[in-house]
């Protein structure tokens, strides 16, 4: 036999698996083909209470299981069955001499050490879930793919299923495939053993990174480059909606989806957030998400059609008809009742999304950016300003209205790129500066956002007038706090900490406005 075989057949299983999903199809396959199954503890009565011949791996190794169940597989006869090369006369005379058979297929999926750590469990409990023999197992399987085949994901039974059946084995193209898969599976199943073991170390001298492809995309932000979505963790969000309706999700649906979704996650009263490139282009509270669809679309209606839209209530009929009265790629909720599904579903390229539950904007995370070489992390900005965080530094104090406004503006200014100017007024935005080089151009461009906004409304006067305005940095002249002075706000929130602090609370002085400080910046580039 040289390495090239295509074909080999399999005569003899292992099977030890945690989840027993698609167990049975899989051990009658293999029955039926003749093959002799070796199998452990809950996977062998499980198997023997269906009525498949199987034999337990101790009886086939001579040697008990011990240590509570933590040695089973680690043994000559198991792992030389597997590692044998059928190629080379020495290794086949060294498993003649030892009575070593060899073993040709491997199904192995690991204890739920991660699922174990998401529910809570204790250190002992987690540390009885870290797999050894699986690991074990399953690398020993991939590395000798050229004989052996490995399965460590129900998903791959039926497509092995199939082959059994057909010829016997699965093909060399399969289990190169299947090798790359398992090693993938123990690099992550380790990756997660690791970051618990590093909880108490934000950044550890190693950082290793792993997700489940969950969608092979049609392209990523452009035609031209190849994209795919991975799943990392249980946040709520995009990666753990739903998908009710509408076309698949592109890489930029995706992308701004999930800006939208956690800013909306910032508010607790009903809100609703509309997002274009990932920025929000409007967003407001009220009673009722109806009420604060109308007040974020009316802050630029322009660039919200053909947006992203997130509610941090369940859907109800009134919003979604709305909301569907103009043309909106993507919206995602907690949750929709039947009378709103039926709305949106008139609407057939219309995505709909449900998430069952909120991101906690205040729960900690890494976020990471590639470069060059490597990637950036850092943690997320889970930062939140209340009013007892807010230092009054002009001779004129907000009122409790402006503080309100101050506050959710602030909130706003967070999720969007830097530089970033949000005007805001009775709960709503009502212009919105974001990306720009200069700080004064992002004034400049929310206010003038905002006075097309009021003509389209048929209004007199600009939204800005009377509001307030936040900016995510410090003013580093005075240039731009005038630009939002003239605008129209009559107070502003806006971190501190510049050179000329002086010169720019004078300038709000001279004007008649306040002014806030939070100590606490929020650029997001």
């Amino acid at each position: 036999m040289t390495r090239e075989t295509d074909l080999v057949p399999i005569r003899r299983a292992l099977i030890s698996v945690s989840d027993k999903t698609g167990l049975l199809d899989l051990a009658r396959a293999l029955a039926a083909r003749g093959v002799e199954i070796l199998s452990t503890g809950g996977s062998a009565r499980a198997l023997a209470g269906a009525g498949i011949a199987v034999r337990e791996v101790s009886d086939h190794t001579g040697f008990p299981e011990i240590l509570d169940g933590r040695v089973k597989t680690l043994v000559p006869q198991i792992h030389g069955g597997i590692l044998g090369r059928r190629d080379l006369a020495s290794h086949q005379a060294e498993m003649a001499a030892h009575a070593i058979a060899p073993i040709d297929l491997v199904v192995v999926n690991l204890y739920p050490f991660e699922a174990t750590v998401a529910a809570g469990a204790s250190a002992e409990d987690c540390v009885e879930n870290i797999d050894i023999g699986g690991p074990a197992l399953i690398r020993a399987a991939a590395k000798n793919h050229e004989f052996v085949a490995v399965l460590t994901d129900p998903a791959q039974y039926p497509e092995a299923i199939a082959a059994i059946a057909a010829h016997g084995g699965l093909p060399r193209a399969a289990r190169v495939a299947l090798a790359g898969a398992a090693y993938a599976r123990t690099a992550a199943y380790d990756a997660a053993i690791a970051a618990w073991f590093a909880r108490g170390e934000t950044f550890p001298a190693r950082l290793t990174l792993s997700g489940v492809r969950a969608q092979t995309l049609r392209y990523g932000e452009n035609p031209h480059q190849a994209a795919a979505f991975y799943r990392s963790n249980e946040r709520p969000g995009v990666a753990t909606a739903r998908q009710i309706q509408g076309k698949e999700l592109s890489y930029n649906n995706l992308n701004d989806t999930d800006a939208a979704f956690e800013c909306v996650a910032e508010f607790e009263e009903p809100a609703v957030v509309i997002v274009k490139h990932a920025n929000p282009c409007g967003v407001a509270r009220a009673e009722t998400l109806a009420a604060a669809w109308e007040r974020a679309l009316a802050c630029d209606p322009v660039s919200a059609f053909g947006g992203i839209v997130a509610a941090n209530r369940p859907l109800d009929a009134e919003a979604a008809a709305r909301i569907a009265a103009i043309f909106t790629e993507v919206i995602i909720a907690p949750d929709a009742t039947p009378e709103a599904q039926a709305i949106l579903a008139r609407k057939k390229n219309l995505r709909l999304l449900l998430t069952g539950g909120l991101p906690d904007p205040g729960a900690p995370g890494i976020l990471v950016k590639s470069l060059a070489g490597g990637f950036l992390a850092q943690t997320r900005d889970h930062g939140r300003i209340t009013a007892h965080d807010l230092t009054i530094v002009t001779k004129r104090a907000p009122s409790a209205a402006e503080i309100a406004d101050l506050l959710f503006a602030f909130r706003v200014c967070k999720h969007v790129k830097s530089n970033a100017i949000v005007y805001a007024k009775a709960g709503a935005t009502v212009g919105i500066g974001a990306g720009q080089m200069s700080r004064v151009d992002s004034a400049r461009i929310a206010a003038w956002k905002a006075a097309e906004a009021a003509k389209t409304a048929g209004l007199a006067a600009p939204l800005t007038a009377g509001s307030v305005a936040a900016s995510d940095a410090f003013f580093p002249f005075a240039d731009g706090l005038e630009a939002v002075i003239a605008a129209g706000a009559t107070a502003v929130i806006q971190p501190g900490g510049s050179v000329r602090d002086a010169e720019v609370i004078a300038a709000a002085d001279a004007a008649g406005i306040a002014m806030a400080f939070t100590g606490m910046r929020h650029f997001r580039h």
